[in-house]
């Protein structure tokens, strides 16, 4: 099943290198107290032969674009991987002691802040999903012989992330992908669901399309021959699957259950260590690495001058994902970094309109919300801009990628239309109701929530030039043109539509209850109650100065309202804004389960319609009066 070894490789040297790597892992997590030092032991060849054989890259430069990529999917065995790049020259082997040290960043999982890494892994099963996008972007834009490699744990292999990731990669023929399961049998708490039943494996991924091949994991030569097979491969990718002891190598451990996530102390640490270290005997020194080929980046063009969206104030009305879909459309034409994914939604999301405008860059990912994320994960770690789209209330889903996300600081671009319960008779399995607070409780992520299109295609926009994390959030519903399209919107900034010398409340709006936040204005204007409307458009970051200043001016009564649930959304945003302000604040939102109905039936019933606005107002100003 795999192909001879073509090149002259002193496996001396590489039995060596997993040697050292052992030794590094365990004193590590003894100094630190804390890690998974059996988890490395049964990849140490593994790592051996992809860091000292296989794979192309710079020690000195371990962020270079040029480099072969690694992602180490079982992120737990983090100690192995730091041990690999220091055993290679990328920083001082003395490091490895500051493992999970505060001031440290070689932190207990890996994250972006080393170079080396490209997105925080750790939550299994999601390493293969960032190594699609990655794979995906070197082959595809890029133009590179770069190969990716992912290494997972056989634990992880029952989320079904993996097999959608799976699934993806072989539809798309990325054969520069090349991801080895480290087979060690045993699980935290019990032995995994297949513990050695290679055959089932090799089943299972023959199924998926991929190139199968079966080695012992602790043969450098069949290793190195598999590798080498993966790498003259042209129409799919490949998985090695690697048949491995846990805590191979640590004498009276290997093999054992209950040694998950367990440091040794330092005697026994001492005991273990002993034999390891007398194996070696400095061959590996004459080590060098394989250096990659530095060629010129990928050619890109931005534009600087924004198209203006086409629509004006009393025409036509339209829903705020076409605003985004036809804004999305725009922004091909100025930006060659961005590229779309989908979940099969995408006449309804309308990025069908940057599919016409830039096939190429569009990708359909089905309904896998999952991989959808992690893939854009990989793909903006190569510096591309991704927008992933579907109904808000499938990224829930995918939330664990999107806090993942989070934490690698990545520059994905999601977008959920269909939000909340105005999309109508779909019922409430398809109402996005608790999206804003999702993403709002993630740190550095920028939440959009348009009105209008025009103020949707400008958010789109904004999200597209801003640097990090981003969510759009968008609506089922036509809704009238409130902006016109020289209207200039920002993030952290909301936008005052209605007020008064003498405002009685503070009604703050997004989205779709902007326009019963205004039917609310007309009524109560026409009883005397003048009070000022506010489009919030920011959730996050949110515009504390004009909030405040505001609700001061509205003699502290404050009603917010929005098609979302009670918790996390704009009413608690707003709270949020204005502590330690003398208000009082009412919030209307969704406060149960809806079901199918018409908009604005769901909106009146469920507590979110112009009336209840206007008699939030009126109880409100009773009270403070």
């Amino acid at each position: 099943m795999t192909a001879p070894v073509t090149a002259p490789v002193d496996f001396r040297v590489l039995e060596e290198k997993a040697t050292r790597l052992r030794i590094d892992s365990v004193r590590a997590t003894t100094e630190a107290g804390s890690g998974h030092p059996t988890s490395c032991a049964s990849a140490a060849e593994i790592m051996s032969t992809l860091f000292f054989s296989v794979m192309r890259y710079d020690p000195k430069n371990s962020g270079s674009a040029a480099n072969d990529i690694f992602v180490l999917s079982k992120g737990h065995a983090a100690p192995i991987l730091y041990a690999a790049w220091a055993e290679a020259g990328a920083f001082p082997r003395e490091k490895l002691l500051t493992l999970r040290k505060i001031d440290s960043d070689l932190e207990g999982h890996p994250t972006p802040r080393l170079p080396f890494v490209p997105a925080a892994t750790g939550s299994l099963g999601q390493g293969l999903s960032v190594g699609v996008g990655l794979a995906l972007a070197v082959k595809q834009f890029e133009k590179s012989d770069q190969r990716v490699y992912v290494l997972m744990g056989d634990g992880e292999s029952a989320e079904g992330s993996v097999w959608e990731a799976a699934q993806w990669a072989s539809f798309h023929g990325l054969n520069n992908l090349c991801a080895t399961i480290d087979i060690n049998r045993l699980g935290q708490s019990q032995p995994t669901m297949l513990e050695w039943h290679l055959e089932t494996y090799q089943d299972r991924w023959k199924a998926f399309g991929w190139q199968v091949l079966r080695v012992d994991g602790h043969s450098l030569q069949n290793l190195l021959a598999a590798y080498q097979t993966a790498s003259a491969t042209t129409d799919r990718p490949t998985i090695v699957l690697a048949e491995t002891v846990k805590g191979k190598g640590l004498a009276g451990i290997e093999g054992l259950e209950g040694w998950h996530g367990k440091a040794l102390d330092k005697d026994l640490a001492a005991k273990v260590l002993a034999p390891l270290e007398k194996q070696l005997t400095g061959a590996d020194m004459r080590w060098k690495p394989n250096l990659p080929v530095i060629a010129e980046p990928p050619a890109t063009s931005i534009s600087h001058e924004a198209e203006n969206p086409p629509y004006a104030i009393g025409g036509k009305e339209l829903a705020t994902r076409k605003g985004f879909g036809d804004g999305l459309a725009a922004l091909a034409k100025m930006d060659s970094r961005i590229v779309v994914l989908d979940g099969d939604v995408k006449n309804s999301t309308y990025t069908e309109e940057f599919q016409k405008a830039a096939p190429d860059r569009f990708f359909q990912g089905y309904i896998a919300e999952q991989n959808i994320v992690g893939a854009s994960m990989g793909l903006a770690a190569r510096k591309k801009v991704p927008f992933a789209s579907t109904f808000a209330c499938f990224l829930t889903r995918a939330y664990d990628f999107i806090r993942m996300a989070a934490i690698s600081k990545l520059n994905i671009k999601l977008v959920g239309t269909h939000a909340g319960i105005s999309i109508g008779e779909d019922g409430p399995s398809q109402m996005g109701l608790e999206d804003l607070a999702m993403f709002c409780a993630e740190p550095g992520f920028t939440v959009l929530y348009p009105s209008d299109a025009t103020s949707a295609w400008k958010a789109t926009e904004l999200i597209a030039a801003h640097s990090g994390p981003c969510y759009l959030r968008a609506s089922r519903p036509a809704t009238p043109i409130l902006y016109g399209p020289f209207e200039q919107f920002a993030i952290g900034k909301c936008k005052t539509l209605r007020a008064n010398g003498h405002d009685k409340a503070l009604v703050v709006a997004a989205g779709i209850t902007v326009f019963e936040a205004l039917s609310a204005y007309d009524q109560l204007f026409q009883e005397n109650i003048p009070i000022r409307v506010i489009d919030l458009f920011s959730v996050k970051p949110i515009d504390r100065e004009k909030l405040t200043a505001s609700a001061r001016a509205a003699c502290g009564i404050v009603i917010t309202v929005e098609d979302h649930y009670e918790h996390g959304g704009i009413g608690d945003a707003v709270a949020s804004a204005l502590s330690g302000e003398d208000v009082r604040i009412t919030k209307l939102a969704v406060r149960e389960i809806a079901h199918s109905g018409k908009a604005e039936e769901l909106m009146d019933k469920f507590g979110i319609s112009a009336r209840h606005i206007v008699d939030a107002v009126k109880a409100a100003v009773a009270v403070r009066s």
